[in-house]
């Protein structure tokens, strides 16, 4: 296989020669965008968006990510949702501009209106300097080079894959198919070792069979870079993570789809051992959890795995590199990115400086090399996964079995003066106390201001607007959020109704 020859100039690589452990992240960040004001949606636009904006959400993804090794971070993140820069040609040597302002915190930096050579900075760039600050040092930046425009069905392309790391870099290719993000291959040298790793973003709409088609487009793709590698070496250590947008059991749990992308056309699966054989070639981390662990999103209130990290057969020899057994994990930490009932608390531009942190929890492994080169041989396994799953698992999330009155805020409990939509209160529970101002759509009247209510559950709001009139009053508990906009509170369950 020919690679083309890249240099990336790194901020302080740290290396060294002698057998180290080390960790993988996979983290989608929500739509991490710069602080130019020219993008392509418009919620990323001022007065929406602000330098203040991505300040704060840049400060939370390096928080979260500073909760891995001691405060230290994983060696390599593969990021998802990260802005192509619409104005490309103004942050190409972003590296020399950060170095010119590196006695200066983000905080200083991010002032409106920004620096004429700050202004053009990409937003892996903005990330990067956060990172500096929170003392996680020593990280190259891959970034695809998906490219601003329309893709071939028009949407604008306007979303990237980015790679931190801090190992050599000796080679990137991007893999591009119709509409769709470019699939961001880098070939590391973990001390002398090397390692590929995929970052990839497929189409959202898990459970859509037309989105599914662009999914097994994407599929086929990375399969082919997979299978090239493999031929060259059987046991090559591979890592493939992402935002798949499907499930780890995409084709139990949509049996409506004649083939799936990650499950038919990449081959990942849950049998542990099988990969030491010929035929199956992937082994899919999730499977290292219980299933009632198994989730990194929420979607109607059902868990789901969209997040993936997959290895190959080489990541269990004892050559080069290997899997730590068992020390796949979520990255959920209750009072920081995960909220009251164990959701992520997902990024809110609301209030001044907006909140939050993203609608999916990262995922991480632990790896290490080592340098017995022998390829014959196997880690030693405690409790490998065997499953082959005929019956599809979802996580439902029930949220009758929480005690949501004693996480849940009243207005009592409430500094006098606070506003609730400055971003402090996003994610919060609260019994809400208050007047029916509308039914179409459900309004009510809270404090002086006017909610939504929405719920996941089926039937539930057209219950409310039949039970309810315009001024009646209404007591229930809500999760405080907002959608496209709009504030909200949202009722999870009708248990929740008092």
């Amino acid at each position: 296989m020919r690679w083309p020859v890249v240099i990336i100039i790194p901020l302080g690589l740290a290396c060294a020669a002698a057998a180290r452990e080390f960790t993988v992240m996979v983290y989608n960040v929500e739509n991490l965008h710069d602080a130019d004001g020219v993008a392509a949606y418009d919620e990323f636009k001022p007065p929406a968006y602000t330098p203040a904006h991505l300040c704060a959400k840049v400060h939370n993804i390096a928080e979260a990510v500073s909760r891995v090794d001691g405060g230290r971070g994983p060696d390599v993140i593969l990021f998802q949702e990260i802005e192509i820069d619409q104005t490309p040609e103004s942050g190409a040597d972003y590296l020399a501009v950060l170095q010119r302002h590196s006695g200066q915190k983000l905080d200083e930096l991010l002032r409106a209106p920004l620096a004429h050579d700050l202004a053009g900075l990409p937003a892996e760039a903005w990330l990067l300097k956060a990172f500096e600050d929170r003392g996680l040092k020593g990280y190259s930046v891959v970034a695809g080079d998906d490219r601003p425009g329309r893709q071939e069905d028009g949407y604008q392309r306007a979303i990237k894959c980015v790679v931190f790391t801090r190992f050599p870099v000796k080679a990137v290719r991007n893999h591009s198919a119709p509409n769709a993000r470019n699939i961001l291959e880098v070939l590391l040298d973990v001390d002398g070792h090397p390692l590929s790793v995929f970052d990839n973003h497929w189409k959202s709409g898990a459970g859509d069979p037309a989105m599914e088609a662009i999914r097994v487009q994407d599929a086929r793709v990375l399969r082919a870079c997979i299978d090239g590698i493999l031929r060259d070496d059987p046991q090559a250590d591979i890592i493939i993570g992402g935002d798949f947008n499907e499930q780890y059991n995409q084709r139990l749990r949509y049996p409506i789809m004649r083939e799936t992308g990650i499950n038919d056309v990449l081959g990942s699966q849950g049998n542990e051992l099988a990969i030491r054989g010929a035929a199956r070639s992937l082994y899919n981390l999730w499977f290292e959890l219980p299933e009632t662990q198994r989730g990194s999103d929420v979607y109607r209130g059902e868990w789901g795995t969209l997040i993936q990290m997959i290895i190959s057969r080489g990541l269990y020899d004892c050559r080069g590199i290997q899997y730590v057994d068992n020390s796949f994990a979520v990255l959920r930490v209750p009072g920081l990115n995960a909220d009251a009932l164990g959701q992520p608390v997902r990024w809110s531009a609301a209030g001044p400086a907006g909140s939050g942190f993203s609608d999916h929890f990262p995922v991480y492994a632990h790896f290490r090399t080592v340098e017995d080169n022998r390829p014959d041989r196997w880690l030693a396994l405690e409790q490998p996964s065997v499953r082959e799953e005929t019956a599809a698992q979802v996580n439902k999330i029930d949220y009758t079995a929480l005690a949501v009155e004693q996480v849940a805020l009243t207005w009592a409990a409430i500094p006098a003066g606070a506003d609730l939509r400055d971003g402090t209160y996003t994610g919060a529970i609260f019994l809400v106390e208050g007047t029916v101002h509308d039914l179409k759509p459900f309004t009510i009247e809270f404090r002086g201001k006017t909610y939504e209510i929405y719920s996941p559950v089926r039937g539930l709001r057209d219950d409310l607007a039949r039970r309810f009139h315009a001024g009646q009053k209404i007591r229930f508990y809500g999760e405080l959020g907002t959608y496209r906009g709009r504030w909200q509170f949202v009722v999870q369950s009708a248990a929740w109704l008092r």
